[in-house]
């Protein structure tokens, strides 16, 4: 992938593909900003099955993904296994209009993995951070998304 599209452009199509599909989704704004989710975190990862070889996961603040899900089900009663499942269902659509940019852009077509859901920060094996974009969200909420690119072998 990075050899097709620039991180620069990459950048901004991650960046305006999140922001807009998490306002529309669930009514939560979020904001670039410098500073890294702390506190008890959830990540959110899908890998590139076709098209390219890279990833994307997105590590939130619990309360980021919690207001998602009271959002999404309009009700302040959720579980966690509510919580899990449509962070994954919320994941698959930004991943999806990822994929969607991404042939536009360059006429490769694309599909992402099923999300997978994580307790903590998940750093897939084989791959490494290519960059993040970190967020705060309307109710100060911290989130990061990272590009994975394949570790590179040494020869």
């Amino acid at each position: 992938m990075n050899t097709a599209i620039s991180q620069e452009i990459l950048d901004t199509v991650f960046d305006e593909v999140t922001r807009q599909v998490t306002e529309s989704l669930a009514g939560i704004r979020l904001y670039r900003t410098n500073t890294a989710p702390s506190g008890e975190l959830y990540t959110v990862y899908a890998a590139f099955q076709r098209g390219f070889t890279s990833s994307l996961s997105l590590c939130a603040e619990v309360s980021v993904f919690t207001r998602l899900t009271q959002n999404v089900m309009q009700d302040l009663r959720v579980t966690p296994q509510d919580v899990e499942d449509f962070t994954k269902e919320y994941f698959n659509v930004l991943c999806g209009h990822v994929a969607s940019r991404l042939f536009q852009l360059t006429k490769v077509p694309s599909r992402f993995g099923i999300p997978s859901f994580h307790r903590g920060i998940y750093q897939p094996e084989n791959y490494q951070n290519q960059f993040t974009i970190n967020y705060t969200s309307d109710k100060n909420e911290g989130l990061r998304l990272t590009h994975h690119s394949p570790l590179t072998e040494l020869k």
